[in-house]
Formats: C-alpha cells, structure tokens, sequence
C-alpha cells in the first residue's frame, strides 16, 4: 500500500470534509426497468416453482428433472394448465424475498452513508431455479472501512434472517420421502442450519409430518428449497476473498492482508472441487476477481474500524459456517 505525503487529518471529521464529494445530481433511477426484471423473473421463478410442486406432491424430490413429460423450462405446461403455475408461488415468493432482502441490505446501508447506489436489478434465468439473483450497481466510492463494512455485511444478515424465517415454516410443510427414488434424482447437500432448525422444530412439536426422520429421508417442500438456496447464497457471499461482500468485511477489518486471504480462499475452493466440482467453478471466479481488483483500494486506510464492528464480524463468520456446505449437489440419494 503506497503512502501519501499529505499530512495526516487530526480528527475523522477534518478526514471526511477532505474527500471528495460526488458532483452532479445523481442518475435518475429507471423505476420501469426495475419493475420489468422484478415481474420476468418471478414469472421464470413461478414456472420452475411451479414444477418443483409438481415433482413434490408426486413424491420426487423438488429439483428432480426425471419427468420426460415436462420440458425443462415448462412455460406452455403452465400455461396451459394456469392452477399448477400459481402452485409454484411458495417457491417463487420466498426466493424473491431472500433476493429482495439480501440487496436492499446493501441498498439501505448504502443510502445511511451518503453512497450512490442503484435499486436492485433482478436476473430472470431459465435455470433450475428461474433466476441468477439480483445484484446493485455502487455508483460512487465508500468514504470508509465503516461504511464498506456496513454495506458488505448488511446484505448476508437481511437475507439469512428471511431465509432463517421460510425454513422454519416450510419444514413443517415437507413430507417423509418413499422409501424408493430413481438414483438419478438429485440430492441436495444440507448446511447445518438445517439441522439446528431442524432439532428446533422436532423440540417444538411443529413438524409431525417428519418428526424422528432424518433430514435425509426427508423430501424437502419447493419453499425449502428456496431456503436451501438462500443459505447457500449466503454462504457465497460471505466467502472471504475479492468483491464478495465476506472480501469487503475483511478489507474493512484488515486492509493489508485482504489480498492474502483473497488467495487462500481460492486455494482452499481449489482444495474442496476435490470433493466437488462446483468449487472449481467458484475457485476460478474468485481467481478471476482477485486477478481484475489486485491494485484496487476498496475504502480509505483511515480511519480506522470502530471495535463495535468487531462483533458483528464474528457473526458474519458464524453465519457462514451455519449456511456452508462442502457438497451442495449430489446424484444419490
């Protein structure tokens, strides 16, 4: 990290009355193509959700793509049979909501500390879940450790919380798996989360449709489903190297060994597509981002970090190891 040879501020106000300050009035949000990806990507959500019910209450698990009778993306099937697509609302909703929730923790974080930021911009994909997610746009620059560590870490809590929230309901509402399933169907690997809400819930008598099961004879309800994959969102994110908002917790924290986290998260990724391949995948998006940012300076080295953020970083990593799992996917049950 260079140095400047400017004099040091004495004081964190005189610090942010020297930074510069954005000029120009800011772009002016394009309210209508928000609300055009907002409604494409649940109606993609809603088919796919729609035949995740299918497969559910035909005793298949939600992501098994066996029915040669359906196409993969089943948008005529849908159509032409209007009650099964608003049988997919569960899975739709509470997808959204997650995705909603993770990036206008970014956004209202980003409005508290004076950063220009973009309304969030869904992705409506045909993929096994309909979507790629929604990201924001940062327009300006982060005047601080403080602030980046608010905007990084704001996200991760706003979407565990509404991920935490559709598990414990959409638990209750699953079903004991039969005792035979084609072996091509596949298998989603649990975060430990799911045991902890799972033992929580068996606690609580809510779940007397699964009670005593394990979580693998269990068939996951398509809401579920869509906890699975905000807790395996979460997860990403939270993924201590680069952009991801876990890369901008701890430049926050420690802006002079960033770089070297960065790279060892992506050596132990390398490590785990050992286990499974899909790390690979990550591994070299993160290897890409670590490679594009090597010079880039994510907020200022001054001031320093409040202490009060220190907690909340233990948090951060106690959420990322709740919603980790080493093998997401797998083809047997």
């Amino acid at each position: 990290m260079s140095e400047s040879n400017s004099p040091m501020p004495t004081s964190t106000l005189e610090y942010y009355q020297a930074l510069p300050v954005p000029q120009g009035p800011p772009p002016r949000p394009r309210y209508w193509l928000h609300a055009l990806l907002v409604l494409a990507t649940f109606f993609t959500t809603l088919v796919m959700g729609a035949r995740m019910q299918y497969n559910f209450e035909h005793n298949r698990p939600a992501l098994s793509m066996g029915d040669e009778s359906l196409p993969y993306f089943p948008a005529n099937w849908v159509f032409s049979h209007p009650a099964w697509l608003w049988a997919g609302w569960p899975f739709a909703v509470a997808l959204m909501l997650f995705f909603l929730a993770h990036e206008m923790g970014h956004y209202m974080m980003c409005q508290r500390n004076g950063i220009r930021a973009t309304l969030p911009f869904f992705i409506p994909l045909p993929t096994p879940i309909g979507t790629m997610g929604a990201i924001i746009l940062i327009r300006s620059k982060i005047r601080s450790r403080a602030a980046l560590f608010d905007v990084g870490i704001a996200g991760p809590i706003a979407g565990f919380v509404v991920a935490l929230v559709v598990l414990l309901f959409s638990l209750g509402w699953s079903k004991p798996a039969p005792a035979t399933l084609d072996p091509t169907d596949p298998q989603i690997g649990l975060p430990l989360i799911f045991n902890l809400a799972h033992r929580i819930l068996l606690t609580l008598k809510y779940v007397p449709g699964v009670s005593g099961l394990p979580l693998g004879r269990v068939l996951l309800h398509p809401a579920s489903i869509a906890a699975w994959v905000g807790m395996y969102a979460t997860a990403l994110n939270l993924l201590p190297s680069s952009q991801l908002d876990g890369g901008h917790i701890v430049y926050a924290l420690a802006p002079r060994t960033h770089r070297a986290i960065s790279w060892v998260t992506a050596m132990v990724l390398l490590y785990l597509a050992r286990r499974h391949m899909s790390w690979g995948v990550w591994a070299g998006v993160v290897i890409v981002m670590n490679v594009l940012t090597y010079r880039q300076q994510q907020a200022p080295a001054y001031p320093d970090l409040p202490a009060t953020r220190w907690a909340l970083a233990l948090l951060a990593a106690i959420m990322l190891v709740l919603t980790f799992t080493i093998s997401p996917f797998q083809m047997s049950w």
